[in-house]
């Protein structure tokens, strides 16, 4: 059902007819290239001419383009890598036959840095599936929206004069900085009068040169000069260019040369150049070191320079352009499934004693194992049966699970302990009962030798003597069977 007060109200961002193209998606603020307080005009065309500008741009550009980028696929647990997916080669390998990925997102990261927006053609099969992105030229798009349904329309104008007319769900629109969230701005047109300053300090450097560092003046005649013009024009000639630089001048008939150029040093010439360095560095947030410049840098702050710049100044990039991929370039379905993401742990490297350093706390604590760290370093890995996936702990450097072993063995030692002194009291007990059995034995021996004492003193037939008496000493010995291995008993 339609909302019956579509007609009565608009959204904030929703043009009304009187605003003009340009300002056609919002009432945001607009910046405009052109003319700068330097009186130079400022556009990405002569800004890009402009070495620390094109430096810095070149820095940013080549940095996210050769940082690795692929799917990935969450699960319940973690993520993986998804090369069977068909949008991991497109932006990993080959976006379209034309040009690799690090071209790619180089001329991507390019139309950012100068115009405020990147924009690709997003190429479809007829089921729908991503097969190529084309990088689209900013300066030939124009975004618009559509005064009857306020959907966003992007109008392409191609060299040859023609117009293609895209759906947003066949634009990757990825915007910079900007005030409605839609379009972003150019870095050049809001900064065009620091731009300016350094085109025009650069123009008057190659003027100053090509005037064979010689400063402007004035030719003075004490009589009036017939022909100015021929007289200036034979002058330059003569003396103008760096071709002619320290050339004698000879003056005639009473003519004197009055300098009324400001020296380059009161002008602060060189000091002015210098500091366009850093203001320009500073409007992209590139360390001077990384371009070049090094009058500030030491070697105690050049690494921590460095990591700086790649948390503050490209990783704000790199999930700007992640967000916008996975908006445009992943279904319904796939959202929250599949991800495209930059690796950015190549910039954080530290120096090679710090890296070890830390790979041995987390090789010592258990959470690194060798072929985690190898693959940091970009080795081989170590087969399974050398210990490469093992995981050990500090001490003995011990694998994680006999250390948990270890942990339980001295409670299986006490128990054992207590089990065999219960078996030894258990034996003791026994071994008593059968001395006690003995006794008793050794008292019904003792009235057996009696009673054959009796025999003897009554005159009556002794009987056989026992087995167990040896005839010799009041000694008694029972001995055992052979088959018996019970334990002798003696009396004395």
């Amino acid at each position: 059902m339609k909302n019956p007060f579509t007609a009565l109200f608009r959204a904030r961002d929703k043009p009304g007819k009187q605003q003009s193209a340009q300002n056609a998606v919002s009432a945001a603020t607009t910046f405009s290239f052109g003319g700068s307080s330097a009186g130079k005009s400022v556009t990405p065309r002569n800004a890009i001419q402009v070495s620390v500008v094109y430096a810095c741009v070149r820095v940013i550009a080549e940095t996210i383009a050769s940082l690795p980028f692929a799917v990935f696929e969450a699960n319940e647990t973690a993520s993986r890598k998804a090369p069977e997916h068909p949008l991991y080669r497109i932006i990993h390998d080959e976006p379209n036959s034309e040009m690799t990925s690090f071209v790619w997102r180089e001329a991507m990261l390019t139309h950012l840095l100068l115009w405020g927006n990147s924009y690709s053609q997003i190429i479809r099969s007829g089921r729908g599936k991503i097969i190529g992105l084309y990088p689209l030229l900013p300066d030939h798009m124009e975004v618009d929206r559509d005064d009857r349904t306020g959907i966003l329309t992007y109008t392409y104008s191609t060299t040859k004069g023609e117009t293609v007319r895209l759906r947003p769900e066949d634009v990757l629109h990825i915007p910079g900085l900007g005030f409605d969230g839609i379009m972003g701005y150019s870095p050049i047109a809001i900064e065009k009068n620091a731009i300016g300053l350094g085109i025009a300090a650069e123009e008057y450097g190659s003027k100053f040169f090509s005037n064979g560092a010689t400063p402007s003046g004035i030719l003075s005649h004490p009589n009036t000069v017939k022909n100015p013009k021929a007289l200036r024009e034979a002058w330059m000639e003569a003396y103008g260019g760096s071709s002619n630089a320290n050339r004698v001048a000879i003056l005639e008939e009473g003519m004197t040369f009055t300098r009324i150029s400001m020296p380059n040093n009161e002008a602060q010439f060189l000091e002015t150049r210098k500091f366009q360095v850093s203001e320009i560095c500073r409007i992209y947030r590139v360390p001077p070191h990384m371009i070049g410049d090094l009058d500030r840098a030491t070697f105690s702050n050049i690494e921590n320079q460095s990591i700086s710049f790649a948390v503050h100044t490209i990783r704000p990039w790199l999930v700007r352009i992640e967000q916008a991929m996975n908006r445009a370039l992943f279904s319904e379905k796939e959202k929250g499934v599949f991800y495209v993401q930059f690796n950015l742990d190549g910039l954080m490297r530290g120096d090679y004693k710090s890296r070890m350093e830390g790979y041995a706390i987390g090789r010592q604590n258990g959470w690194l194992n060798a072929n985690d760290i190898r693959a940091l370093e970009n080795m081989n890995p170590i087969p399974d049966e050398q210990g490469g996936n093992v995981y050990l702990v500090n001490g003995n450097m011990i694998p994680i699970h006999v250390a948990a072993q270890a942990k339980s063995a001295p409670e299986a030692q006490q128990k054992q302990e207590d089990d065999e002194s219960g078996n030894r009291a258990a034996e003791s007990d026994n071994t008593s009962g059968d001395l006690a059995g003995g006794g008793s034995a050794d008292h019904a021996l003792g009235a057996a030798s009696a009673g054959l004492l009796h025999h003897a003193a009554s005159g009556q037939a002794q009987p056989e003597p026992c087995a167990e008496y040896n005839g010799q000493n009041d000694r008694t010995e029972v001995m055992p069977d052979e088959g018996d291995q019970s334990e002798r008993l003696h009396r004395r």
